[in-house]
């Protein structure tokens, strides 16, 4: 989306960037780029919920003691402006700043706010979690739209847009959002899911990391966009080894994000990563991530099915073999 970057991987946005010497790490091991983790403005409003209520505690005890701390509030995005700010200084590589934010004048005024701190471009991490059983998934979309056209006329920094795979119809959703003047697409969001402990009857945040196979999906969706949306699209979850990456720029995507397996493996990883990927070039030739960029997306190969069935035809067609097997 017009940010030149070195190679096509890219450390997503993670607690990696809460530690400066790991980020070093990740540079020099060969990635091209870091998002810088979510400013969430959900969290903002619960820590300044927890501050008024812990210096409000004791407020109006007499007369004489009306207000303890009148002059304490909660610093809002500062503190994680200032973290960024850091991170953009000591790097050498293009450092992205992704918003999740709850009102659309917040995403405005936070987007203003990381593009003076120097971000390379934004990453609006649009996802909803259904509460209301009267709210139609199209009012959802032309909120998120509308906030999108609101951000893209406040920024001149490019702005990329990080879908849920739980859209009704994602390409639709996709193309909608490209004509908003969406620069780029992040396929797809890797969302918190609650889960309960039966033995303490509670519930617990289990450790959302992602596996291999979970690059399927992206592939799908990427393989189906690419060369049907002026977009650049990025994909996101189960990205583990160098071949993902080169599975990824044959589907459409321009680069990848990962995540998952520089937990599993060191963020050194990247240097494996980026040597299969070159190795691979090398086999088959190509001198350019362009030259075999969507080679195998949707508009450029001949079976129609491939990206769009969804049921094991195979099997459909021969169930007998398949249903009644022989023992």
């Amino acid at each position: 989306m017009g940010v030149t970057l070195k190679n096509p991987l890219i450390l997503g946005a993670s607690n990696f960037v809460n530690n400066i010497e790991k980020l070093k790490q990740a540079e020099e091991a060969g990635v091209a780029a870091v998002i810088y983790r979510s400013l969430f403005e959900e969290q903002i409003q619960l820590e300044d919920y927890e501050l008024s209520s812990q210096l409000e505690a004791y407020d109006e005890r007499n007369a004489e003691m009306i207000n303890l701390f009148p002059k304490i509030e909660h610093g809002g995005p500062k503190e994680h402006i200032f973290n960024l700010k850091q991170v953009i200084e000591t790097l050498n590589i293009p450092v992205f700043a992704s918003l999740n934010a709850v009102y659309k004048e917040s995403w405005v005024e936070y987007a203003a706010l990381l593009e003076e701190a120097g971000a390379a471009g934004l990453e609006l991490n649009f996802f909803s979690v259904p509460r209301d059983f009267n709210k139609s998934g199209h009012d959802i979309i032309l909120q998120q739209i509308e906030v999108l056209k609101a951000v893209k006329s406040t920024v001149k920094i490019p702005v990329s847009v990080k879908l849920s795979p739980f859209y009704t119809n994602v390409l639709k959703t996709v193309k909608d959002f490209d004509e908003a003047g969406a620069d780029a697409f992040i396929l797809f969001n890797r969302l918190f899911e609650p889960d309960i402990d039966v033995e303490a009857e509670k519930h617990v945040s289990p450790w959302n990391l992602s596996t291999h196979s979970d690059h399927r999906l992206s592939i799908r969706y990427i393989g189906l966009c690419y060369g049907n949306i002026g977009a650049n699209l990025v994909a996101n979850n189960g990205i583990y080894e160098g071949m993902d990456i080169v599975k990824m720029i044959l589907a459409g995507a321009s680069a990848v994000e990962a995540v998952s397996t520089f937990y599993h493996n060191g963020l050194g990883h990247a240097t494996e990563m980026l040597k299969e990927l070159e190795e691979w070039m090398d086999r088959k030739e190509y001198d350019s991530i362009d030259a075999f960029k969507g080679t195998l997306s949707s508009n450029s190969i001949n079976d129609p099915f491939v990206y769009k069935r969804a049921q094991y035809i195979d099997m459909i067609l021969k169930s007998e073999e398949y249903f009644n097997p022989v023992v």
